[in-house]
């Protein structure tokens, strides 16, 4: 069975323990033109959840976000307030990347930025020492995803939009081995050659990401699906187990064999 609640509320109390997180899908404009870029981290082998795999920028939510969430947003639900800031810092911690900013931050001042974030573990003292003022609402809430076991990571997907994509990235070199800039269908391609490792939210979101030639797209495709959250549940197909997440949700492919989906 696919379990279901909507997208900013909390799990209930008697249902699986899970753990807050954000993900953000940055674009670009490729530099020859063609489908947009997304910017995806290689994580460490050694990771507990998704060694190995490539993923978008993201991380679980911390206390410092919830309240730097709620004193920038207080007329949003403080559980997509923190998501947002969430994915900010761990945007900036992961790839040395700055978004969501109302001037530019150069990639001398994202750099020293992330040094004071690595070292402190808050965005906030990071934001009031160069005096950065977020635009949290450039970051716009594409999916939710939460699997119905505990230590799942309930998960908000957001994305946003760079541009030009002029700007300097570097990999942390702890929790990630590798970042690395490319369309969506490639990113596809790349796992079917065994390049690359995708776990199953990941595979999902780029098979509906590989359907936008834009940005904008992305934005329009957002309007037509309200964002609810998703429960990839087993669901028996001709016999065969299958971890599938429910249809209306904007992706073109729901599910795969249970035995070839990595969860992470």
């Amino acid at each position: 069975m696919i379990l279901y609640a909507p997208s900013n509320e909390p799990m209930p109390a008697d249902g699986p323990k899970v753990i807050p997180a954000a993900t953000l899908v940055i674009f670009r404009n490729a530099a020859h033109g063609g489908p947009p870029e997304l910017l995806m981290v290689q994580r460490a082998q050694a990771m507990r959840f998704a060694g190995g795999a490539a993923v978008f920028p993201g991380g679980r939510v911390d206390p410092a976000d919830r309240e730097l969430g709620a004193a920038l947003m207080p007329d949003q639900p403080i559980e997509l307030a923190a998501a947002r800031i969430a994915a900010i810092r761990e945007t900036l911690e992961e790839t040395g990347l700055m978004v969501a900013t109302r001037r530019p931050v150069t990639a001398e001042e994202a750099a020293q930025g992330r040094l004071m974030l690595l070292e402190c573990g808050a965005l906030a003292p990071v934001l009031e020492r160069f005096g950065w003022d977020l635009a949290p609402e450039r970051l716009v809430l594409y999916a939710h995803w939460c699997p119905p076991w505990d230590k799942g990571f309930d998960t908000r997907f957001f994305v946003t939009d760079l541009g030009t994509g002029a700007v300097d990235v570097t990999v942390d070199a702890t929790e990630n081995t590798r970042l690395f800039w490319t369309s969506a269908a490639e990113a596809l391609a790349m796992a079917a050659r065994g390049e690359i490792a995708v776990i199953f939210p990941t595979r999902r979101n780029l098979e509906r990401l590989a359907r936008y030639g834009s940005h904008e797209d992305a934005i329009a495709d957002i309007a037509r699906h309200p964002v609810e959250r998703i429960h990839p549940g087993i669901e028996m197909v001709d016999g065969e187990a299958w971890l599938m997440i429910p249809d209306g949700h904007g992706y073109p492919v729901r599910g795969q064999l249970k035995a070839l989906a990595d969860r992470g």
